[in-house]
């Protein structure tokens, strides 16, 4: 597998720990971090979108039964039993939901000159990275907000905690998470057993709140409050927030072990944390203001507030590594242009680093922090970016099963109207607080989103345009002999965006110089609808004849090609095989093109707004180079004018 910078790409889940049990605790420590952190802060805020100063039992009771049901028909059942069935050979997310539909599929609805399903994932996951920006802000200052119960002398000191670590986190992130990985799942388990201890200990305290079990509570609590059941709704999908990292990190740990951290343990920790709070606030309604920290115990505050701080890190550490696959997969569908990856662990595929988009999101969540201050005023913001990407799913999760799992369209219809009424739900409540701090994700999905539309509508017209200007190879050929082409020893290898014909960059080297290398490969990188491609499907070789050769790069959406190593290995084997000499990949040299576009006065693909951002994007984009690891030394680029 060598040419593959993810080489080790096919053989990832053997990397990890075979045991049912330790499959498990790895899925704690990269999947529940975000969820698990929840109790921080959703009881709390629901509590207060009530609108009541001091709240009744009966609305503790209702809020708890509410969050219950919420937990079990949205995350037990959606996610565990019903989502994490649509793998992409194994992956997960909205991305690799959109490819697995659209692999060998027809979409004959078309918006922004896409098809609706590759929009409705665009779209998905622009919202995403929106959410990339608020999860770490929201969690690091919840956490933090431990400070103001312990001591609130020092409660000015709970702003510059949060930025340190926030800074911290960012600043870590180039050494991988590979190195802290091992710890990530028996602090969660910790997480989940303390916080569950210290619900059983005021569940005890007060054994009515059990009542809240009935579903029927969580219904009253919504209609004895018409007038904030809207907002109560929207800040009951905080406890629910993590449900979409199942999902999205699946290819880490595998479906089985992600069903069984959640049964086992994070569903029972989450549940009696809830139940606990619910319980001090019968007991005590002026403990709705933290019901997390004044469960627990007094002695026990310190050792919590740094276990809660710990927890935060994992779960911001989660949410961005998933930002950082999302962009290599964004990168690989054509919806955002080159950024430098780099493969931060030798053992799991997902473990990246992507310098651009880490400053990106660390300076947005540091801005976010300094502009609304406390988790309390982020609760408004949250959670808008991701009831749009779970409605989303839910739309995607539906056309699948109809599309692929040939299920009637009754089911897929079903399946729309449980899930999809209970995501609008969500999605409406959330955009309710638009005003207050929501406008912020959907400013930025809906910016994102233009940006990727952009992108991807660019790099179509320059391969269009490049298409239109090729020559048929038979044609090129019969031309080079011709012209009586001068050929000199040696092997070089030139990069096309042109899969079948010969790219003008060719033909024009050959107009100018008269003269071309003995031997010519013409390469070319082809993404795939899965995440991974091994084996005899990687490359695919065609030998045209006089010297010439094409080879095709077949990348999943989760790798990137080693350009130069793969050359050289193909050409050691064919050497083996006698078709070319050996020691030909000593001497190669690259060829790549650089640019240069104008857009038409009239008839261009692109308006006037996308060209600008698709023009703006390309000058920051990472240098091909640099994306493909090519050595500096054996390339040479060699300019291209383009109108589209």
């Amino acid at each position: 597998m060598s040419g593959f910078e993810s080489s080790h790409l096919s053989d990832s889940k053997q990397h990890l720990p075979r045991s049912r049990h330790a499959l498990t605790l790895v899925a704690l420590g990269l999947v529940y971090g975000d969820i698990g952190t929840s109790p921080l802060y959703a009881l709390q805020l629901t509590m207060k979108s009530l609108g009541h100063a001091s709240p009744s039992p009966q609305d503790a009771l209702g809020i708890v039964s509410l969050i219950t049901w919420v937990i079990l028909i949205v995350v037990a059942v959606k996610y565990c039993l019903l989502v994490l069935r649509a793998d992409n050979e194994g992956e997960g997310g909205i991305l690799a939901l959109t490819s697995l539909i659209a692999n060998g599929g027809h979409e004959s609805l078309r918006l922004c000159g896409m098809g609706l399903v590759t929009l409705l994932g665009i779209v998905g996951a622009a919202l995403l990275f929106g959410d990339g920006v608020i999860t770490p802000a929201i969690s690091v200052l919840a956490a933090m907000e431990g400070i103001e119960v312990l001591a609130p002398q020092f409660a000015h000191l709970v702003l510059p905690a949060a930025i340190t670590l926030l800074l911290l986190l960012f600043l870590a992130q180039r050494f991988g998470s590979g190195r802290i990985g091992g710890a990530f799942g028996p602090i969660m388990v910790a997480w989940f057993a303390v916080i569950g201890l210290i619900g059983i200990y005021r569940i005890i305290g007060q054994p009515g709140v059990l009542l809240a079990l009935n579903p029927i509570y969580a219904y009253e609590v919504l209609v004895h409050n018409p007038g904030t059941a809207l907002v109560v709704f929207g800040t009951v999908f905080l406890a629910v927030t993590g449900g979409e990292a199942m999902y999205a990190d699946m290819g880490h740990v595998g479906v089985g072990a992600i069903r069984r951290a959640f049964f086992q343990v994070v569903l029972p920790g989450l549940l009696l944390s809830y139940f606990g709070q619910a319980a001090v606030i019968m007991q005590d309604p002026s403990a709705a203001d933290n019901p997390f920290y004044k469960a627990a115990p007094e002695w026990a505050l310190v050792p919590l507030i740094a276990l809660a701080a710990l927890a935060t890190i994992i779960a911001s550490q989660a949410l961005i590594s998933g930002v950082f696959s999302l962009t290599r997969q964004s990168i690989q569908f054509d919806l955002l242009p080159k950024m430098l990856v780099t493969q931060t662990s030798s053992q799991e595929f997902g473990q990246i680093y992507v310098p651009a988009m880490n400053w990106l999101l660390g300076l947005g969540t540091i801005v976010v922090v300094l502009s609304f201050r406390s988790s309390e005023a982020l609760g408004a913001a949250y959670g808008v970016a991701v009831s749009g990407t779970m409605l989303i799913t839910t739309l995607l999760l539906a056309k699948l099963m109809s599309s692929k799992w040939g299920c009637p369209w009754l089911c897929g219809g079903l399946t729309v109207a449980f899930f999809g009424t209970i995501d609008l739900g969500f999605f409406l409540s959330n955009s309710a607080k638009v005003a207050e701090g929501g406008w912020l994700p959907l400013s930025i999905a809906a910016l994102l989103t233009f940006l990727m539309v952009a992108w991807r509508k660019g790099t179509m017209a320059v391969r269009a345009e490049l298409t239109k200007l090729s020559t048929p190879t038979q044609t090129f050929l019969e031309q080079i002999d011709a012209q009586n082409v001068v050929r000199v020893p040696g092997l070089a290898a030139w990069l096309t965006k042109v899969e079948h014909d010969i790219g003008p960059l060719l033909q024009r080297h050959i107009g100018h110089n008269k003269s071309l290398h003995e031997h010519v490969v013409l390469f070319s990188v082809k993404t795939a609808r899965v995440p991974v491609v091994t084996g005899a499907k990687r490359l695919d070789l065609e030998i045209l004849g006089k010297g010439f050769y094409r080879l095709v790069f077949n990348v999943g959406f989760m790798q990137t090609p080693h350009v130069h190593a793969a050359i050289c290995a193909e050409f050691r084997a064919l050497a083996r095989t006698g078709i070319v000499p050996h020691g030909l990949e000593h001497d190669l040299h690259l060829f790549i093109a650089h640019e240069t576009l104008k857009r038409r006065k009239s008839g261009s693909a692109l308006n006037g707004l996308c060209w600008t951002a698709f023009i703006l994007m390309k000058k920051f984009a990472a240098r091909t180079t640099d994306f493909f690891r090519l050595p500096r030394e054996h390339v040479e680029e060699r300019g291209i004018y383009l109108e589209i």
